[in-house]
């Protein structure tokens, strides 16, 4: 069976900055921003995506165009049986991440049909309240997945690569624009001090909090930990550097990120509501309330939540097409049949999350976060102590003279520093789930245990017997 490949590298960088800047990026990262110190906040994250996430990404990366694999079957391509658990627990991540994001794109759905008669324009609070869970949130959610499912049952070129083409320039013009006209609205200066002005005390009486959540931020953004990069590079051909597109993909995500923020807060300030008063529904409290006073504004509604919708559409099928490729390659699935069986299953786990509160705030914080961050922590330990020189290589093909200078630092980096950051973030955010406090030093000696002991096992494994 030939596998897919992209049809352009445009549409394959297209296709991963629209699974990195989604709902990650205008839905989600408002919200923690503002339930984590504003500035605070921002800061840790823009450090965490340089340090952390492009490394990070740049790692997920080569094993998925080494394999030419989804998750569990990369191992196996690359001579590591042992390691397929961890490809189960990004499709794990997968599961977790698509279950409450189908909900939260119901919801987008939902809100670009009624800015159509303008329903949530007189008390956008208690309509969202109104509508948030239950079966009506269930329905919507149905909807949504049915769009993410003719996306990727077209295929990786004729679905996937030229739905995001559209997509992704549309998100970064809108919002564009929308920043402007928010610059211009009394009482947003508020906002953007929120946001900008850094509050060192708040910073360091609650760093480690913060810095979880920043981190755990990062990797749900950049789509890193549960498959999706990895199985994106897999259709890439060797000519392509990947330093250079997970580096592009990187910025993009990220500033648009910081647009998101640079919209969304100045305008909650102007409309007098409090950072973070609407929770997981700040997208829909603070903008929505806001389009009521501008011209045209229903039609303003209809066009800005038609293209939050689409940058969901594009996060969605890149998450989605992680689990149909795992069907396709390792069980010779056809892609219909593949997308019927995967469509199914978020269908029970999205009407799930859809039905209760609880269990979406459970996935869309707790087990997204730790999730992701384990995943991703395996990802690197394997990527730098199992494929060693070959991740090198890897890192190396298709690229010029900065790839090849770069190529140490970041081995180093994805083989020691960024998996001791992310074993620390993981136990002090365990403890904290737990209820029992890690300290700093308790959290670094196992961090230290965990990155020592992978490379002295991959040593033992390596040496002829």
């Amino acid at each position: 069976m030939t596998r897919a490949t992209w049809r352009t590298r445009l549409g394959f960088v297209l296709a991963a900055v629209g699974s990195a800047v989604g709902l990650g990026n205008i839905w989600r990262f408002p919200w923690l921003t503002a339930t984590n110190g504003g500035s605070a906040f921002l800061l840790l994250y823009v450090v965490v995506v340089l340090l952390v996430g492009v490394p990070g990404l740049l790692g997920e990366m080569v094993i998925g165009r080494r394999s030419r694999r989804n998750p569990i079957g990369a191992f196996d391509a690359l001579g590591a049986r042992q390691w397929r658990v961890l490809g189960g627990l990004a499709l794990f991540a997968s599961v977790v991440v698509l279950s409450f994001y189908s909900v939260v794109g119901g919801w987008i759905l939902r809100y670009t049909a009624a800015s159509a008669t303008g329903a949530y324009f007189g008390a956008p609070q208690a309509y969202f309240a109104a509508i948030d869970f239950g079966p009506a949130a269930v329905g919507f959610h149905v909807l949504f997945l049915l769009a993410t499912v003719a996306v990727v049952y077209a295929g990786v070129d004729r679905g996937i690569e030229l739905a995001t083409t559209v997509m992704v320039p549309g998100i970064v013009l809108l919002f564009g624009g929308l920043a402007v006209w928010v610059a211009t609205l009394p009482g947003s200066a508020g906002g953007y001090e929120f946001y900008l002005s850094l509050d060192v005390g708040y910073l360091r009486a609650n760093f480690f909090d913060v810095l979880v959540a920043a981190a755990g931020q990062a990797l749900f953004t950049l789509s890193v930990g549960a498959g999706a990069m990895l199985t994106y590079a897999s259709y890439i051909d060797e000519d392509r550097s990947l330093v250079a597109d997970g580096t592009l993909i990187a910025v993009l995500n990220t500033a648009i990120g910081v647009l998101a923020g640079l919209v969304i807060f100045p305008l909650l300030y102007s409309l007098d509501l409090p950072p973070g008063s609407g929770g997981p529904g700040a997208l829909f409290v603070g903008l929505a309330g806001g389009f009521a006073d501008l011209p045209f504004s229903r039609l303003v509604g209809v066009v800005f939540f038609g293209v939050v919708l689409l940058a969901a559409l594009s996060s969605a099928i890149s998450i989605f097409e992680v689990l149909v490729a795992y069907l396709v390659d390792e069980h010779g699935f056809v892609r219909s049949r593949a997308v019927a069986g995967v469509g199914g299953l978020f269908l029970v786990t999205g009407s799930a999350a859809a039905m209760s509160p609880s269990l979406f705030s459970l996935l869309a914080d707790t087990l997204a976060n730790l999730a992701l961050t384990v995943t991703l922590l395996g990802f690197l330990l394997f990527c730098g102590w199992v494929l060693g020189r070959d991740a090198i290589a890897e890192y190396e093909l298709g690229a010029g003279r900065i790839a090849r200078l770069t190529s140490r630092p970041w081995y180093y980096a994805v083989a020691v520093v960024v998996p001791l950051f992310l074993a620390f973030t993981l136990v002090t955010g365990l403890g904290t789930l737990v209820g029992v406090p890690v300290s700093a030093p308790q959290a670094a000696v196992v961090a230290v245990a965990v990155v020592g002991g992978t490379a002295v096992a991959a040593r033992y494994r390596a040496e002829p017997a």
